[in-house]
């Protein structure tokens, strides 16, 4: 990482929140707010890859759509370049939105059956008309197939005529058409399998090295995410729990979750400098229609208190580093958590 004064970043989320209301059985009952995400802060630097771990049903693909602008936050802002994207309108939007792409988990089921690849590539050309004339649009998408390295003669077929990991170099190929600065990944590679999965995380890395582009990787696997990832962000039920460098968060981790999510992986566990005991959580997530006052994590936390029932941690700096002491405020590793650090040996039995 450069120690030097960072940049601004590219993408930025800034207090987002994002509430869905629950249809009411009868007129008489009172409202339920689903709350999706509930005051996230992150960012993603220029050329970097920011990762996004937590459990199923914490938002991350919630995430992903306010950030690729398909879905305005009920409240905070999302900023590309220090622009806010939901203030923008026509034409300003439509031309933003070409620098915020997203990638989709299941590659079968974001490619139209009816359209061929040929198609399907030139659907973004004729939504932004003015990003390539008419009679390049063609070549373009036989340069587009072999950048994801696909055979450009197989434009004509149709996505049930290729494997799960060629559909998915497809969807790539499609985010890319429009040349966008990020990329959003929502579990890219978790519908692939194993040895197609690492094809398609190195093609995305060949592809961030050519092109400079910047991913919000979005995932379950937390070797790949390691692999990947420059920073790391944690969420649970909607909101960032600890966020930071990827090594300091994977060897240090302070937030009791972020460590039981590291150790549930067992090709995390077995490596030697991760070396960590098997965290075992109690019940299952609480719903977000009503989740927990003070911390969120606390119905299942081994170190919970009376005051996490009251406290509802602020996402700032307060790890210890190597030594011992006080790590310094500008310290890039934040966790929201008032007993942060390792657990221990009796907290974590199970």
């Amino acid at each position: 990482m450069n120690s030097s004064t960072p940049a601004e970043p590219l993408l930025q989320a800034k207090g987002v929140a994002q509430h869905y209301e629950i249809s009411r059985p009868l007129p008489f009952m009172r409202k339920k707010i689903v709350k999706a995400l509930d005051g996230v802060d992150l960012t993603v630097g220029e050329g970097s890859t920011l990762g996004v771990i937590g459990e199923s049903g914490c938002g991350k693909s919630t995430l992903a759509r306010v950030l690729s602008g398909l879905e305005k936050p009920s409240s905070g802002t999302v900023l590309f370049q220090g622009q806010d994207i939901n203030s923008l309108g026509g034409e300003e939007r439509r031309r933003m939105r070409r620098n915020i792409q997203l990638i989709f988990q299941d590659p079968a089921a974001s490619l139209n059956p009816r359209m061929s690849v040929e198609q399907t590539l030139l659907e973004p050309f004729s939504i932004h008309p003015d990003v390539l004339p008419r009679n390049r649009r063609r070549d373009r998408v036989r340069e587009l197939m072999e950048l994801v390295g696909l055979n450009p003669d197989h434009i004509t077929r149709f996505p049930h005529q290729f494997s799960g990991g060629q559909q998915q170099r497809i969807g790539i190929a499609r985010g890319l058409s429009l040349g966008p600065k990020v990329l959003i990944c929502d579990e890219a590679v978790s519908a692939l399998d194993v040895s197609v999965r690492a094809q398609v995380v190195n093609l995305l890395a060949d592809l961030q090295e050519e092109m400079g582009l910047s991913y919000v990787f979005i995932a379950h696997d937390l070797q790949i995410v390691r692999h990947v990832s420059e920073e790391v962000s944690t969420m649970y039920l909607g909101k960032v729990v600890e966020q930071g460098p990827t090594d300091d968060i994977y060897v240090r981790a302070q937030h009791p979750y972020t460590q039981a999510l590291l150790s549930s992986a067992p090709e995390l566990r077995n490596d030697p400098e991760l070396a960590r005991e098997l965290i075992l959580l109690q019940g299952d997530p609480p719903s977000p229609v009503d989740p927990p006052s003070g911390c969120r994590f606390r119905t299942r936390c081994p170190v919970a208190t009376d005051a996490c029932a009251t406290d509802s941690p602020e996402l700032i700096s307060r790890v210890n580093g190597n030594d011992g002491l006080p790590t310094p405020s500008a310290d890039p590793h934040r966790v929201a958590c008032i007993h942060p650090g390792p657990l221990s040996a009796a907290a974590t039995a199970g």
